[in-house]
């Protein structure tokens, strides 16, 4: 298969790696120094299921040099989404499948804006997640942490689609699990209802995941975090268990107790963050459904001070 992976960080930098390793054609989409050390030196990916080197890698910044391929990796930060869906346009033919691997539930509809063709059926854009705990420590070298990556992807109308089960081959090759949910949109909402949660607690908190979900006071604003989350997700007829707070909150405990999940990494070294697409996303879809959500509301209100000094748009 021909693969472009749209933003090669922690997350597509390591499994378009893996589907690189088993020979399949992968072509990286980067910029400034990460792109510079790829096409130097390769791409070194550290994982605690085992190091390996790509190299050479075949990496642009150019979509257009591209061409048409079999399946777009969206996986930049989620402020970025709408802007990648028209760069990528050279890259996307009849056939191609755009796959984000996003940490919200927004951008299958951000990318059909720009790809699809109004009022017919998603024809190139379905659903994506995956799990993974990785970043990029310095240019050109990834490291996984923890997490047993995990990939899944499914067309938003949940009907059959030979070219993703190729691709879940393809993946299986490739030591990586990969799945095709019956219903991409509920396995999307459970990722968002655990990411949006643990990011903004802790965020907030300035702790790790170990602390807040320990100490009695912060626990409980994890719950009423989830809550909403589930709560605003059931609102608008997303297939969520019933237990889908109870199933998130097994998986928070068994985290590692030093995690850190992206989005308060991202705050607390000052870069800007998906605090829109993640708590602000709770806020802005509770007010459309009639769902209160204090909880997210009060999360993102005290952390857009630090997200708009971030982005340039305050001083202090």
């Amino acid at each position: 298969m021909r693969i472009a992976v749209f933003g090669s960080g922690g997350v597509g930098g390591y499994f378009g790696g893996r589907l690189a390793q088993t020979g399949e054609e992968v072509i990286f989409i980067a910029r400034g120094a990460h792109l510079a050390a790829m096409q130097a030196k390769g791409l070194l990916v550290e994982s605690v299921l085992g190091n390996f080197t790509l190299q050479p890698v075949h990496a642009t910044n150019d979509p257009r040099r591209v061409g048409p391929v079999d399946v777009v990796f969206v996986c930049v930060k989620a402020w970025q989404v709408s802007q990648a869906g028209v760069a990528m346009q050279p890259m996307v033919g009849p056939d191609t499948v755009v796959i984000p691997l996003e940490n919200g539930v927004e951008a299958p509809d951000e990318l059909a804006a720009v790809l699809e063709t109004p009022g017919e059926p998603f024809r190139h854009v379905v659903g994506g997640l995956c799990r993974i705990s990785s970043h990029v420590t310095e240019p050109g070298h990834i490291c996984h942490v923890s997490i047993e990556p995990t990939i899944a992807f499914g067309r938003l109308d949940g009907k059959p689609d030979p070219r993703l089960e190729k691709l879940r081959q393809a993946f299986a090759s490739a030591g990586v699990k990969a799945e095709i949910p019956g219903d991409i949109q509920a396995a999307c909402w459970m990722k968002f209802v655990f990411i949006a949660a643990i990011g903004g607690l802790g965020a907030i908190t300035r702790s790790p995941v170990g602390v807040f979900r320990a100490l009695p006071e912060t626990r409980q604003m994890l719950v009423q975090a989830l809550e909403e989350i589930a709560a605003v997700g059931q609102a608008q007829h997303v297939a969520l268990p019933s237990d889908a707070v109870q199933r998130t909150l097994t998986l928070i405990d068994k985290l590692p107790g030093n995690a850190l999940p992206s989005m308060q990494r991202d705050l607390m070294s000052g870069k800007p963050s998906e605090l829109e697409a993640q708590n602000g996303a709770v806020m802005r879809m509770g007010r459309a459904v009639g769902i209160p959500t204090p909880m997210n509301t009060f999360i993102y209100n005290s952390l857009l001070p630090l997200e708009r000094l971030a982005r340039g748009e305050l001083e202090f």
